[in-house]
């Protein structure tokens, strides 16, 4: 579908399988998007994903996902090409905003649409921006890097409650488990300093959260994960790094990482305060 539209508009709930369709979208976009993130975004809230449909046809798509009583992410906001312009996309904006309720919601926006989501009652709260590039294999194996298993998960889970607006058991649950999904731990005297999941995407493999007590604990990770990366044949690394946290732009520039775009963290309200010093690259720009 290519032109405009004859029906009207629907907006209703969508499946993973049809979430696929979105997934492709968002790579046309150059989102670079995860090749296994669908059934971990659905773990945390399966009620969470939109379509705008005419004539059956997807047109449009957003996701709202709530994590507690108190707070939700939006994502995925997007309309096909061609049939921008029509209102589909706020008329899909406003049917799936409802699923937070009374939730702060929080987003990451383009610069394109950072007005618009303004006009929406969103404030910007700080920049992040994606860096891509080539790690440099380390001359030596990483010390205090462990792969991440269910027999950490507890401890896992209570430190990404300090990085995060929100607990958010299942949806980790998901994200570390998912096969495709490397994920490491930093243990320093037996203790958790951190932790980094990489993953393959259409482009770069994305790395995402990467979360640290330190420069020196989030660099080790960093250099853990993109070994990681080359394992599964990827060569580059995209992260996502807040601008809130000013060591992690120094470690990518360090690691030879170089900024490719920006976006801006915008919330409806106020929100639980996270460990800003310990984000070093936030989980994803869809969910968070």
């Amino acid at each position: 579908m290519t032109s405009a539209s004859p029906g009207p508009l629907s907006v209703s709930a969508a499946t993973p399988r049809e979430w696929a369709l979105v997934r492709s979208w968002a790579a046309e976009e150059g989102w670079n998007p995860g090749r296994s993130d669908v059934t971990a975004f659905f773990a945390q809230d399966p009620a969470g994903f939109f379509l705008g449909r005419v004539d059956g046809e997807p047109v449009s798509a957003i996701s709202v996902v709530t994590y507690d009583p108190s707070y939700a992410f939006l994502g995925f906001y997007l309309v096909r090409p061609g049939l921008r312009g029509l209102g589909h996309g706020l008329a899909t904006w406003r049917a799936a905003l409802a699923h937070a309720g009374d939730r702060v919601v929080g987003l990451d926006g383009v610069p394109d649409q950072q007005d618009n989501y303004r006009r929406s009652g969103f404030r910007s709260a700080h920049r992040t921006a994606r860096y891509v590039g080539e790690v440099p294999a380390p001359d030596r194996p990483v010390p205090g890097l462990v792969a991440a298993g269910p027999a950490d998960r507890a401890a896992l889970t209570a430190y990404d409650a300090a990085c995060h607006h929100a607990d958010r058991p299942r949806f980790l649950d998901a994200w570390l488990s998912t096969p495709d999904h490397r994920a490491l731990a930093r243990v320093v005297d037996g203790r958790l300093t951190g932790y980094g999941v990489v993953r393959p995407a259409e482009d770069e493999a994305r790395v995402g959260p990467l979360f640290a007590d330190t420069p020196s604990d989030a660099a080790a990770l960093l250099d853990g994960l993109a070994a990681e990366a080359r394992e599964f044949g990827a060569a580059r690394i995209a992260v996502d790094m807040p601008e809130a946290n000013p060591a992690a732009a120094a470690l990518a520039l360090e690691r030879g990482l170089e900024p490719t775009f920006e976006t801006a963290r915008m919330y409806t309200g106020p929100v639980r305060p996270v460990a800003t010093d310990r984000v070093f690259g936030v989980t994803t720009l869809e969910l968070g």
